[in-house]
């Protein structure tokens, strides 16, 4: 008489419901968004609407505006124009010290920005490596304009060309091929197949780098200077506000959360629909 083997189960536990498993890792995430949510709510809460904009006549307020939105796109731009070819060689070329050269893109985002602010002093800098030869021409870069510029490319640098490269990684070879196939050189392969297909992370990389340059401090401080009027950007002057004038330190605190909040937050709801 045959026999028949009974099926072995992987458990004889009774099987808890996905859902458990859901609601307990949305309870274990809320103390993290508490966290990050908890100063920017007591940061709004701190400047009443019409503190802010009694503040927002005030010159040294209208100033630091200026030269952060001056100097932000102008870093953007320089960003864009100079990161995208790194972005692209380092997604479709292999060469050597390849690697070398990513983590040299990298290294900024890990850098104390104080680091940077020396390094970029001892470069640019009226006695620097290159500065030097500058200045034999009259041709001044730290503490001025351009020294706020250079120091927001440095540090923001990073956010556009990873975010860029991966967008070009993803770009079908087939796509790429076809299009050599057809003729197109290199630069048609790069206008009409590879910007198209990563458009998506060529916007969040730049809208990401922009906010990035908008927050930078320390690099700016120390290579920049701190000189209201001409380097003084908005995180410069909420230092300083926070000795002289601590109002002035929270309305720019504010502004600046509004303008980088609603950068990201565009970027993420109307983007994809571009894809």
């Amino acid at each position: 008489m045959a026999e028949y083997a009974v099926p072995r189960t992987k458990s004889t536990r009774p099987a808890v419901p996905d859902g458990w498993y859901r609601e307990l890792w949305a309870i274990w995430s809320i103390p993290f968004v508490l966290f990050l949510s908890l100063p920017l709510f007591a940061l709004i809460l701190r400047a009443s609407p019409l503190q802010v904009a009694q503040n927002l006549m005030d010159s040294r307020v209208v100033q630091a505006i200026t030269i952060s939105l001056g100097t932000t796109v102008l870093s953007a731009l320089v960003i864009i124009i100079l990161g995208t070819p790194v972005a692209y060689i380092l997604a479709f070329r292999s060469f050597p010290f390849r690697r070398v050269i990513d983590t040299l893109v990298d290294l900024p985002t890990v850098l104390p920005p104080a680091v940077a602010g020396v390094a970029l002093l001892l470069a640019f800098g009226r006695n620097g490596m290159l500065g030097g030869y500058l200045e034999r021409w009259g041709v001044h870069v730290a503490f001025t304009f351009t020294a706020v510029v250079l120091a927001q490319t440095f540090i923001a640098a990073p956010f556009f060309i990873k975010t860029a490269m991966i967008g070009f990684a993803s770009v079908e070879t087939d796509l790429r091929q076809a299009a050599a196939l057809d003729g197109a050189n290199s630069w048609q392969q790069f206008r009409f197949v590879v910007i198209p297909r990563s458009a998506t992370a060529l916007v969040r990389g730049t809208a990401m780098a922009w906010a990035r340059a908008l927050g930078e401090f320390g690099a700016t401080i120390i290579f920049a200077g701190n000189l209201p009027g001409r380097t003084q950007t908005m995180p410069l002057a909420i230092y300083l506000g926070f000795e002289m004038d601590l109002d002035i330190a929270v309305t720019l605190s504010v502004i600046l959360v509004m303008f980088s909040f609603l950068v990201l937050l565009v970027t993420k709801f109307f983007v994809p629909r571009f894809e």
